[in-house]
């Protein structure tokens, strides 16, 4: 009998191209320690509420009073939640009408995606259409869409920054087209060089690849980097220029950790340039509220925002979200609260205002307690985190190290994060599972650790990676 369909030598060629380190190899040794009995602390994926953090009181009100309706109808309801979440959670109940249990429109909910509109426009202070916002099982879920749409074969090329978040690698390699890198400049706090992006586009164009599209991470991952509006500015020329669509992945928004640059959507960038690059660049702009001081991974909500797309794409776009029916419901309504939240004066406003800023500033305390650790252990250089919810030091791995892990069959930071995971617990993601330069190595970490255990953590990494360099010089 010959082979069955799904048999490993049948399926998908593809499917065995992609990688994903955040959970790779690393996470998998982590999972069996911790069955083990070994205490583990998971810093490998950006997932604040699985590390401690709190969810905000607020949208949890508003999202149990949907779920369950009939309290609304109980006469003791105003003792157990305050008013502002009875007329929120009325207000999206009336809105979806079947209640959390029905399907939405493959788009999501026309009244949520107004709220999303409104919030762009008070953002940017341009005008959005909520007919070119799709709701999404978080930002991932609109990533791979927009990538499948762009991705006709491995003739199609989209350029990606290198260090990159693996969701990219992993879904370009999945539709079949061609990762085409551009190197961050580590030496100028991941910055961004043009002469290297030309150089990049060049290279894939002599090999026969036509490059699309450009993704930009802002806030980065796993750089931690902010761009600037001097910096969008280029890179929206440079798009222009070489006729590419840019994908602005931006769901760390709300995670800036200095006051020097703040955030500065794409969007407002390209409106700001005014003609012809603002009515002809195509751009799609993704959020999420699984990041920020939400941090609500597990409820799986996003959008992406279309601008410039024509309409015959959006009719495809839509006709492929209608194969899903329709995306998370309870994650709409977490997302028109993200976007549409609390206002001086509301009832519950003072609370909501102060858990937000609590988290917010503690990440920023932490984002320094890290990089400080970092660069005070032997061989290990860290820039700070400016945004977003990681860091990403250098480790300057000895020879000897380098030639071990070589006879182990491991890279060399794989064999580093192995040894700090069995010596601490400390579970990491090697930075070869982001890229990275050639003899250069790096590890990943989220900063979401407790604030009142990361010095300790700190402090045993510290130990560990000491010793490590001393056993290995």
């Amino acid at each position: 009998m010959g082979l069955k369909a799904l048999d490993y030598e049948s399926i998908n060629e593809n499917m065995k191209k992609v990688e994903y380190a955040v959970r790779g190899e690393l996470y998998l040794r982590a999972s069996q320690l911790q069955k083990e009995g070994k205490k583990i602390i998971f810093t490998n994926v950006g997932n604040p509420h699985a590390l401690g953090q709190m969810p905000l009181t607020f949208p949890r009100q508003v999202i149990a009073l949907c779920q369950a309706p009939f309290l609304l109808d109980d006469p003791n309801v105003g003792q157990l939640f305050p008013p502002d979440a009875i007329v929120r959670a009325k207000h999206y109940l009336s809105m979806i009408g079947g209640g959390l249990g029905a399907y939405s429109d493959s788009r999501g909910n026309p009244g949520v995606r107004k709220e999303v509109a409104e919030f762009i426009e008070r953002r940017d202070g341009y005008p959005s259409d909520p007919e070119l916002i799709y709701l999404t099982d978080g930002a991932s879920k609109g990533v791979m869409q927009i990538l499948n749409t762009i991705i006709r074969g491995e003739g199609d090329g989209i350029l990606v920054p290198v260090p990159q978040y693996p969701l990219y690698s992993a879904a370009i390699a999945l539709f079949g087209g061609s990762l085409v890198p551009y190197y961050l400049d580590e030496s100028s706090n991941w910055g961004l060089d043009l002469n290297d992006l030309r150089q990049s586009v060049a290279r894939a164009r002599s090999q026969g690849i036509m490059v699309k599209a450009m993704v930009i991470i802002n806030p980065g991952n796993p750089t931690g980097q902010c761009l600037s509006e001097a910096n969008l500015r280029e890179i929206l020329n440079f798009c222009f220029q070489e006729n590419l669509a840019l994908l602005g992945d931006e769901v760390y928004q709300q995670n800036i950790y200095q006051d020097e640059r703040p955030f500065i959507s794409s969007k407002k960038v390209l409106m700001d340039m005014g003609p012809p690059i603002s009515k002809e660049l195509q751009l799609i702009s993704f959020h999420t509220v699984s990041k920020g001081y939400w941090g609500e991974c597990g409820q799986r909500g996003g959008y992406f925002e279309m601008t410039n797309i024509p309409p015959q794409t959006v009719d495809e776009i839509y006709k492929i979200a209608s194969i899903s029916l329709s995306p998370n419901v309870p994650a709409q309504v977490f997302m028109g609260l993200m976007v549409n939240p609390l206002k001086p004066g509301d009832v519950s406003y003072e609370q909501y205002h102060r858990e937000s800023k609590g988290i917010l500033d503690s990440l920023r305390r932490r984002a320094r307690i890290m990089t400080d650790g970092f660069n005070s252990c032997k061989n290990v250089v860290c820039n700070f985190t400016e945004g977003a919810m990681y860091s990403f030091p250098q480790i300057q791995l000895p020879p000897k190290a380098i030639e071990t892990a070589k006879r182990a069959g491991k890279e060399a930071d794989v064999f580093y994060c192995l040894k700090l995971l069995e010596a601490t617990g400390i579970s990491t993601v090697p930075g070869s599972g982001f890229g990275q330069k050639e003899g250069v190595f790096h590890l990943r970490t989220t900063i979401l650790p407790p604030e009142e255990e990361m010095p300790a953590i700190m402090a045993s990494f510290k130990k560990f990676n000491d010793e490590f360099m001393e056993q290995y010089a």
